[in-house]
């Protein structure tokens, strides 16, 4: 399968990484100016695997050199704002003209269509309209995230989703879809939970006091002595049992999920006091047999030294000295992903790319000198 990305910073980066991984060959496309803006360890991060052109789109000869690629691609992603690929003369309509059966995906905020397609966002905002900021957070107030749901499982996964669906389909009858991602469409559709409540009850309820945001001492995070964290997920009343086993404290075991918001809090108030008492290495070793839902909070450099994450092959080697790279989560029987590329520099497989897809070398020569493609 090849790819053409034209996506930027995140999400659409991120979902042809994906690919990527999976074996696909990916070529990033990027402009003649700032191109992928994203930060350069982010870039490092998210484009390895790929193979990285430059083409001016402005230019009517750089339109038409996407199109001449488009040929034989087999799916183009692009993130840019509605309308804007068709002002380029590289929209859905010429592309599937001179290859029907590829896969286009929009990858935009708000989508293609609808009252807000034109309006700009960030994954703050498309959690914050969705409501699942509101759900994100503690009794004090909605909290800030380090891991972008909105883009990552709104736009990277739900687009992968779409790819591979209409890619599915494209193998058996020919014909490509354009697949219109939302960021916002894709989280909001994961907002399984605090709809069930909705539909339950009829309101949500406010961060914090949800089974899975606090309301439950069995199911919460506990300060330890050197101010680190243990998490406590002991939701099924056998890793309450184990956990109250484990403590020493048999006099909570029937106080397990008791429905009443004072018993709650005086349960609370007990476990905090008990993993206040000891550091993080002794509650690690404590529970170290798992059966009571109790894991240390680990910060990301302690997880990628984790022997299961290592074990997992979740944990590669980067360009840098010293660098790491996240491993390809999907495990398949008869696959092995193979060793990732470093990601590519702007521009750097732009002749090679061309050349793979006919254009000889008085013809690359012609772009060049014409602005409408770049060098590395």
């Amino acid at each position: 399968m090849r790819v053409l990305d034209l996506t930027r910073l995140l999400p659409g980066p991120m979902a042809a990484l994906h690919l990527a991984d999976l074996g696909a060959d990916v070529i990033k496309v990027e402009d003649m100016g700032a191109g992928d803006y994203a930060t350069a360890s982010v870039r490092e991060l998210v484009n390895r695997n790929k193979r990285a052109i430059r083409i001016d789109l402005k230019q009517p000869a750089g339109a038409r050199t996407l199109l001449r690629l488009a040929r034989d691609a087999d799916v183009l992603v692009e993130g840019f704002r509605p309308g804007v690929m068709q002002r380029l003369g590289v929209g859905y309509d010429a592309v599937s003209a001179v290859n029907p059966r590829l896969v286009y995906c929009s990858i935009s905020g708000f989508g293609q269509s609808g009252p807000l397609k034109d309006r700009p966002g960030h994954d703050l905002n498309y959690g914050a309209l969705t409501g699942v900021v509101d759900q994100v957070g503690t009794a004090a107030g909605p909290a800030l995230s380090n891991l972008p749901l909105a883009d990552l499982l709104g736009g990277t996964m739900t687009a992968v989703m779409g790819i591979l669906a209409a890619l599915f389909d494209a193998q058996r009858t020919g014909c490509g879809r354009h697949v219109d991602v939302a960021i916002a469409d894709g989280v909001l559709a994961h907002a399984v939970l605090p709809l069930a409540a909705l539909n339950q009850h009829g309101h949500v309820q406010p961060a914090g006091q949800g089974t899975l945001t606090g309301a439950l001492a069995c199911y919460g995070l506990y300060r330890t002595s050197d101010g680190r964290f243990v998490a406590v997920g002991a939701l099924e009343r056998k890793f309450w049992e184990a956990l109250c086993r484990q403590l020493e404290r048999e006099d909570l075991t029937s106080l397990h999920r008791s429905g009443d918001p004072a018993v709650e809090e005086r349960v609370r108030a007990e476990l905090e006091a008990v993993f206040a008492a000891r550091p993080l290495a002794h509650w690690t070793a404590l529970f170290a047999d798992g059966e009571a839902c109790v894991t240390p909070v680990l910060k990301l450099g302690e997880a990628l030294a984790h022997p299961h994450f290592q074990a997992r092959a979740m944990v590669l080697p980067g360009r840098e000295q010293g660098s790491q790279q996240l491993g390809c989560p999907v495990k398949m029987s008869g696959w092995q992903p193979v060793a990732p590329r470093a990601a590519p520099l702007a521009g750097q497989h732009t002749h090679e790319v061309l050349r793979e897809a006919g254009f000889d070398e008085a013809e690359i020569a012609a772009l060049l000198d014409g602005g409408t493609i770049g060098p590395q």
